[in-house]
């Protein structure tokens, strides 16, 4: 797995969250929660843009642990709508598609990380 590629799934995830917002948005059920979904689906790739840039290896863990809570949260918020009949199936089963695959990659980048800083 390359960073490369973890960035440009959450990327393309942070679009699919922002079409999302809209749709929710247009429901009135669901408008004054999109933007739980929009900041946290939205942070991921912007904390793992971060820790590309990271000061530290402690820093780079950091910024990719805070990235996998959003994605934990992003995951959390697309259940409730699509639970309550605001999300589609099908936008449910692809965008949580997508946060799962970024959350398996998150996970195993961390591990990774972790065992190299505790071999220095």
């Amino acid at each position: 797995m390359s960073e490369n590629q973890l960035t440009e799934l959450s990327k393309d995830f942070a679009v699919c969250v922002i079409r999302l917002g809209g749709k929710i948005r247009d429901n009135k059920l669901g408008g004054g929660l999109a933007n739980q979904l929009l900041r946290s689906g939205t942070s991921i790739g912007a904390n793992i843009h971060e820790a590309n840039y990271a000061s530290s290896r402690a820093d780079f863990i950091n910024k990719f642990q805070i990235a996998l809570k959003e994605c934990h949260e992003a995951e959390y918020w697309l259940d409730v709508f699509y639970r309550s009949g605001i999300l589609t199936e099908n936008d449910y089963k692809d965008s949580s598609a997508r946060c799962s695959r970024i959350r398996a990659m998150l996970i195993a980048s961390l591990n990774t990380a972790k065992a190299n800083a505790d071999q220095q």
